[in-house]
């Protein structure tokens, strides 16, 4: 059952060093600010798995807290390419970054089967890739029915899974809504699950398209507004395109990175809220 929480607290109590963590959000919804309370409160040697790392995963592994990255595409979306990421893997500054590479299929399927409690799942995909070369999470398996050979991903089980939101209800219920991707699946597949939301509300109303994650599947909802930003969640935030183009020439420069992370993240306070979901 989902306790309402600070953010501090349910990160410090949950997320620990050598963890295995996905933080999934799609163009929206992205839990910023509970990346930001990892690199504050220094938990390292991290797996990181998300099927778009972006300028969240860019900002984890230039602060030094990750050891190996499970992913499927990475990149500033709309400016370029991850200048920490790439340091980390061409230069090992500031450590040497190992590499779990999939494709997005490949990628959603791992969650599935995770979430399924299945040792793998199946799927038409790597056929010409190099990628089951350099990965032991790829192989193949035989159709017992037809003989067609198959390509099979191990399931993807995180330690936990961080998720932003748009609501939760005072029984810890998140509901959100508008482009979603695989957070129902990385939330099920975790053994503990921190959901951060825009706000806490008496009921969740019924919404088109909507997701809901009843209580008894998540450890820790922490009302944090504006917790998605740079991104956005959708009815409450629009994307700030502003800070993505800033981004590049910050993670272009090592010192300048650095600079950004200890004035804008370790000297910032964790963003605190009520149990009505406003800053206190």
């Amino acid at each position: 059952m989902a306790e309402i929480r600070s953010l501090h607290d349910a990160v410090a109590d949950l997320i620990h060093d050598g963890d295995t963590v996905a933080m999934e959000g799609f163009t929206h919804l992205i839990p910023f600010a509970a990346a930001h309370e990892i690199i504050r409160q220094g938990i390292t040697d991290l797996t990181l798995a998300r099927m778009t790392p972006d300028v969240i995963y860019d900002q984890l592994i230039g602060a030094g807290l990750v050891k190996k990255l499970v992913f499927s595409w990475g990149g500033n979306p709309g400016v370029g390419s991850l200048h920490r990421f790439r340091d980390a893997v061409e230069n090992g500054w500031p450590r040497p970054l190992e590499l779990d590479e999939h494709s997005h299929a490949g990628m959603a399927n791992r969650y599935v089967a995770g979430a399924s409690k299945l040792p793998f799942a199946v799927l038409r995909g790597y056929r010409g890739s190099d990628i089951p070369s350099r990965t032991d999470t790829v192989s193949t398996v035989t159709c017992p029915f037809t003989g067609e050979k198959l390509a099979a991903v191990a399931a993807l089980n995180p330690d936990v899974t961080v998720i932003h939101a748009q609501q939760a209800d005072r029984a810890g219920n998140v509901q959100m809504w508008g482009l979603t991707g695989v957070q129902k699946e990385a939330a099920l597949a975790a053994s503990r699950v921190l959901v951060t939301v825009e706000e806490i509300v008496d009921e969740l109303e019924p919404r088109p398209g909507g997701v809901v994650l009843p209580t008894w599947v998540l450890d820790a909802v922490a009302p944090v507004p504006g917790g998605a930003h740079p991104s956005y969640a959708t009815g409450y935030t629009v994307r700030d395109n502003a800070f993505y183009q800033a981004w590049d020439p910050i993670a272009r420069d090592r010192d300048a990175f650095t600079q950004w992370i200890e004035t804008q993240v370790r000297g910032a306070q964790a963003p605190v809220a009520d149990a009505e979901g406003a800053n206190a």
